[in-house]
């Protein structure tokens, strides 16, 4: 069995970053809404997700979540191929936020992971 990462990551809006930064908590994009759950992808799953999802977008930021601090609200679900997601059954906290940034890319256009100050 394939241990679970410690850490996912949250795509946001500049809109979205600056709710979690002012009110200190994230209820969920349109699309978490609708689903029932805030959608995160593992570092794994990050490229991917960024280029399904939100092609074309400026001003995105990444938020490394730590997975640990937000306990039983985490389930791991099959969705994208059969890939395991974890999925967070409540708001997200800023204070599960262990780094977050502007969205970069590396020179082979992967997603460049947020690092804590």
């Amino acid at each position: 069995m394939t241990e679970r990462p410690l850490l996912a990551y949250k795509v946001l809006t500049g809109p979205q970053m600056a709710q979690l930064e002012a009110e200190g908590v994230f209820q969920g994009a349109p699309v978490d809404l609708a689903d029932g759950y805030i959608h995160l992808s593992t570092e794994a799953q990050l490229t991917e997700t960024v280029d399904k999802h939100f092609v074309g977008q400026d001003d995105l930021h990444v938020v490394a979540v730590d997975l640990v601090a937000l306990g039983g609200a985490v389930k791991w679900e099959p969705s994208r191929g059969g890939a395991l997601f974890p999925h967070v059954y409540a708001d997200l906290p800023l204070s599960a936020a262990v780094a977050y940034g502007p969205l970069e890319r590396d020179e082979a256009g992967q997603v460049r992971l947020p690092v804590a100050g």
